[in-house]
């Protein structure tokens, strides 16, 4: 045989080679899919883990081992297994978005794994980088939202205790070089948490928790203003946001009966 028909017959081997470990691949990812399905997650990982050493540019395969991974992770929970898990899934998030750096499952993921350990800054980060490229997530801006309160919301408690407030204490506070000093810390985060919540809600009118985390905020925010007046009028518009999201949730409520048993009673006669 000469070199070049050599060389040939070893190039078609080595394409026939690498078809057989991707048909191997997407066999493994298959199984995994059904495990995964079925809740279990341990053994998914196992068949996740095969088709991705088997080819490791399917970025299928690593997108539902990091789940997987992500499936065992109990947010809340210390312990070292369950840091390991979320490490884990981590990983292979970031593998992901090696591979491709808009994967927007793989940056929500991300951002989801930081805010269930409360790492507020970094999880605003990766949620900022997930509205860059998908603009039209109203998931994500809600959990900017989120955290802002979640950053806000210990300081304003604690300055209400320390200045002998009860709970119900009608505001605004006060004192006025504690109320300076919460304007000067927290009121941009105030704010930008409340734009995060008004895009929500431009994209999706129903997300009663965004008009929920709205009244928070703005009843919050009520405290930092400077006369009763206005301290009023904001608390007005906090209860206003409370009333849309108890009627919101009535309208999906009676929505989801007249598709349930409402509407096949209504067939029936």
């Amino acid at each position: 045989m000469s070199k070049v028909l050599l060389s040939l017959a070893l190039g078609a081997l080595v394409i026939f080679g690498a078809s057989c470990q991707k048909l191997k691949s997407r066999d493994q990812l298959n199984q995994g899919v059904r495990a995964f399905q079925s809740a279990q997650y341990p053994e998914a990982v196992e068949h996740f883990k095969t088709a991705v050493e088997l080819d490791p540019a399917f970025p299928t395969a690593r997108l539902y081992l990091a789940t997987a991974y992500f499936q065992q992770y109990i947010p809340g929970a210390e312990s070292p297994e369950n840091t390991q898990m979320a490490k884990a899934a981590y990983d292979q998030f970031m593998t992901v978005l090696e591979q491709d750096t808009k994967n927007t499952v793989a940056m929500a993921s991300v951002a989801s794994l930081y805010l269930y350990q409360k790492k507020w800054d970094d999880a605003q980060q990766w949620y900022e980088k997930l509205v860059a490229v998908d603009p039209k997530n109203a998931d994500a801006y809600y959990s900017l939202g989120f955290i802002a309160w979640s950053k806000w919301y210990p300081a304003y408690g604690m300055a209400r205790v320390e200045l002998g407030m009860k709970q119900d204490d009608p505001g605004p506070i006060k004192d006025k070089k504690v109320k300076e000093e919460l304007k000067a810390q927290w009121l941009p985060v105030i704010n930008s948490g409340l734009a995060a919540l008004d895009k929500t809600l431009q994209i999706n009118p129903e997300y009663e928790d965004a008009m929920s985390y709205e009244n928070l905020l703005i009843r919050e925010r009520a405290d930092l203003l400077d006369s009763r007046e206005e301290y009023d009028a904001a608390i007005k518009v906090a209860n206003d946001w409370v009333q849309k999201a108890l009627d919101t949730k009535k309208i999906k409520a009676d929505r989801k009966e007249k598709k349930t048993g409402g509407g096949i009673v209504a067939e029936q006669k």
